[in-house]
């Protein structure tokens, strides 16, 4: 169940010219479009939206609806802590890790991008700060902004490596003690610092908010309920310290858990004198460091062409976030739709489980993947086009993007490469 890597290439069949072709003439023609027609910023931020009406802002804002859905996520956090803690350690008979490998950790991008930040409205570990006694949630220390979301890029880490590279992902044991030891931490960070410390240091809000950018309900600056184009929310993306790494931490684990299903890497493993998983764990780093280096020699070439800019780094990182969007599409999409529903009826305690079996067939898989990678990039470059125009003058916009766009094409080639591995 958890070798969710991207099929090989008999199971994708489609041709490799075509679709690196496809994805190069897409973006450059993206580019080239834009440079033409888009002079001026277009996106406004969390200024923008059609605000919903007001019957439904009550309704969603309502104490009750809060109350409401903090209890679900803490009844369902309790029954996957009890599905671990009492049931088989066979993952083939234990619903426990599937519901976090897949129903949370997959379902947690669709329902981000429908809903919104769902995550941090069901966190039971909110929940269960709220229920500390009043003598350990009083005078918090405030929060160094320096701290940003490096714990959320740090946990996101620690989860995928936990899932890709630690000796046995799927048995019931290790699971409850990460996830007991991640609960425990989290909440005395958040005796110390407080509430807020979920909304910054939270892995796994950290990744429902930066997918969420993409949904088109969000909040505006006057903290009204609206409908709005994503690109608006994706443009209020904040600055902040650890960005960049939390987005790259996305896109490189889901990278590497593409290639680990090579034959070439699967023998690495098998024969490395390190041992499976040192050399997982530094195939993961490595798969992350190159997707951050890439970035950073990135923002490096837009400074040198288009001047200085007092945020280099975090300036387009906003225009990672469909890249990541789409490589989750692309890469979680079967695994979602197959094992989701295998999860579910395990849960409801019967051996009547369907064959995971894809709905849209090997060539409809292959084009939803190919699809959502080149998708991705190109929403990516019409992002960071938009972002260019706003900060540099006319003359230096359009030249200080070609590094731009020479990083969206590698990173097309780079997904397209593993979808046909």
């Amino acid at each position: 169940m958890l070798a969710h890597g991207i099929g090989s290439q008999h199971d994708l069949p489609i041709s490799p010219f075509y679709a690196f072709a496809g994805a190069f003439t897409a973006l450059f023609a993206s580019f080239l479009v834009l440079g033409l027609l888009w002079s001026s910023s277009r996106f406004r931020g969390d200024r923008s939206g059609i605000a919903l009406p007001a019957a439904l802002q009550r309704t969603a804002d309502a104490p009750a609806t809060r109350a409401a859905l903090r209890a679900l996520g803490l009844a369902a956090a309790l029954a996957v802590l009890a599905s671990l803690l009492l049931g088989p350690d066979d993952p083939a008979r234990n619903p426990g890790p599937g519901a976090v490998y897949v129903l949370f950790w997959v379902g947690l991008v669709p329902a981000s991008l429908l809903l919104g930040p769902v995550w941090g409205l069901l966190n039971p570990l909110r929940t269960l700060y709220r229920l500390l006694p009043r003598s350990l949630r009083t005078r918090p220390a405030p929060l160094p902004a320096r701290i940003g979301q490096w714990p959320a890029a740090v946990g996101l880490f620690g989860f995928t490596w936990l899932e890709l590279a630690s000796p046995d992902p799927a048995s019931t044991t290790p699971l409850l003690i990460a996830l007991s030891l991640y609960g425990a931490a989290h909440l005395a960070l958040a005796a110390r610092f407080g509430e807020r410390w979920f909304a910054e240091g939270d892995a796994f809000e950290a990744y429902s908010a930066l997918l969420a950018r993409l949904s088109p309900l969000g909040r505006r600056a006057d903290g009204l309920l609206v409908l709005r184009n994503p690109f608006h929310g994706l443009d209020a993306t904040p600055e902040r310290p650890g960005l960049v790494a939390t987005v790259c931490v996305l896109l490189g684990s889901t990278a590497y858990d593409g290639f680990s299903d090579n034959p070439s890497w699967i023998t690495t493993l098998q024969t490395s004198p390190l041992g499976r998983t040192p050399t997982a764990t530094l195939g993961l780093l490595a798969s992350v460091a190159l997707v951050a280096t890439l970035y950073c020699l990135c923002a490096a070439a837009t400074r040198l062409v288009s001047g200085p800019h007092p945020g280099p780094l975090t300036a387009f990182a906003h225009s990672l976030v469909p890249i990541a969007l789409g490589y989750l599409i692309a890469h979680y999409f079967s695994l979602l739709v197959t094992e989701g529903p295998r999860t579910v009826i395990m849960a409801f305690g019967t051996d009547n489980r369907p064959e995971a079996l894809s709905p849209l067939g090997p060539g409809g898989l292959a084009a939803l993947q190919v699809v959502s990678v080149v998708a991705g990039h190109v929403l990516g470059v019409i992002a960071a086009h938009d972002r260019s125009v706003r900060l540099f003058p006319p003359a230096r916009a359009l030249a200080g993007q070609l590094p731009m766009l020479a990083l969206m094409i590698t990173y097309t080639l780079g997904g397209i490469a593993l979808l046909l591995n």
